[in-house]
């Protein structure tokens, strides 16, 4: 049965992985580290910043100390405020599928953005008040594909709601579309739906179901995921 709605937030709800990527080589290029289009798309998009700065130093045999990394994710978060405003969009079907949702079922985000980012993006869409818990980078040590970030948010959700019994990991949904995300929530013992917004099917195998839009989807269809 399910019982809760768990989404990412980068590239789900918001179309700014394009800008992630840009701003990540951007920072890098600073540092003397080159990161292509094909190599942050392969193996860096679902990795939180934290993840994806101290992926590329290893694979560059750069020594990264966390002084270092906390100065790189500060200069990325400062870059990502100026373009934010301008270059981010929503993409189809989320503004409308989110309110209904909502009246049905306890929703959170699980991200690996940073909290004043989501926090700023969904109010400034409207979308907020719908999420009964936010997980950000900040309040884990292991990004996805650990799991750990997926456990938090359910523990939010139902030391909220005090259900019931409490929703358990096997009765919560996890929008995602990365493959980082994916093992993540399959890690965490929950369902997991992707969405084609940053890889193209035969990549996301792994999740229950793939769609090529949130448009496409109504909580009917969510509900039948329980019954296949």
């Amino acid at each position: 049965m399910l019982r809760a709605i768990i989404f990412d937030f980068n590239g789900i709800i918001v179309d700014d992985e394009p800008i992630h990527f840009a701003l990540f080589q951007r920072v890098l290029k600073e540092e003397g580290i080159i990161l292509t289009e094909n190599d942050y798309y392969a193996r860096y998009l679902g990795f939180d910043d934290r993840g994806a700065f101290s992926a590329a130093y290893r694979e560059h045999a750069r020594p990264l100390t966390d002084p270092k990394l906390a100065q790189l994710i500060e200069r990325k978060a400062a870059y990502y405020q100026q373009d934010i405003r301008t270059k981010m969009r929503v993409f189809p079907g989320v503004e409308s599928l989110i309110p209904i949702l909502a009246k049905q079922l306890p929703l959170a985000i699980a991200s690996g953005a940073l909290r004043h980012e989501i926090e700023i993006i969904l109010s400034s869409i409207g979308l907020l008040n719908y999420f009964r818990a936010i997980v950000s980078a900040e309040d884990v040590s292991r990004g996805k594909p650990e799991p750990e970030i997926f456990f938090k948010a359910l523990a939010q959700l139902n030391t909220l709601f005090n259900h019931q019994p409490a929703i358990s990991a096997a009765e919560c949904l996890v929008i995602e579309d990365s493959k980082e995300g994916i093992r993540g929530a399959r890690r965490a013992g929950m369902k997991c739906l992707a969405v084609t917004n940053s890889h193209p099917a035969n990549l996301l195998t792994d999740a229950d179901a793939v769609v090529g839009s949130l448009e496409r989807v109504t909580l009917s269809f969510l509900q039948k995921m329980w019954a296949q």
